[in-house]
């Protein structure tokens, strides 16, 4: 008796499903239902306004911090001569003196610069900006 019972209740789900599959085909005459599905998003149309919509999109970035960091120039060295390091002691980098800086944003390279002093304060002038396209080049 369960088996009939068992095989009554498969061949409802067979046919609920059957049923589905000719409502979807139904909807959509001649169509697999992923190219349906595809069919009403491609009618869907673009209601951004162009230029200003990317203008308040990237108003929810604006006030993300970064860190930014300057770098004169790297090494390595060993842990034998860290320890040995004392006031004084001179560290020789991979870069000529004079030698542009790099502009870090984050650990990425974004541009290259200067140091200059203004009102007895150190800063960068930018002489070179990376651009997307180059940072992009880099990564891969």
């Amino acid at each position: 008796m369960s088996e009939q019972t068992d095989n009554q209740e498969a061949g409802a789900v067979a046919d609920g499903a059957d049923a589905m599959a000719e409502q979807v085909l139904a909807e959509a005459p001649g169509e697999q239902p992923a190219q349906a599905a595809a069919a009403e998003f491609d009618s869907l149309e673009d209601t951004s306004s162009g230029p200003a919509a990317e203008g308040e999109n990237l108003d929810v970035i604006l006030d993300i911090p970064v860190t930014i960091s300057m770098e004169i120039g790297r090494t390595n060295i060993s842990i034998r001569n860290l320890l040995q390091l004392n006031q004084g002691s001179v560290v020789e980098l991979d870069r000529l003196a004079g030698e542009p800086m790099d502009v870090l944003v984050n650990g990425t390279l974004v541009a290259h610069g200067e140091v200059v002093v203004v009102n007895e304060k150190f800063g960068i002038r930018l002489t070179d900006v990376i651009s997307p396209a180059e940072r992009v080049k880099k990564l891969k």
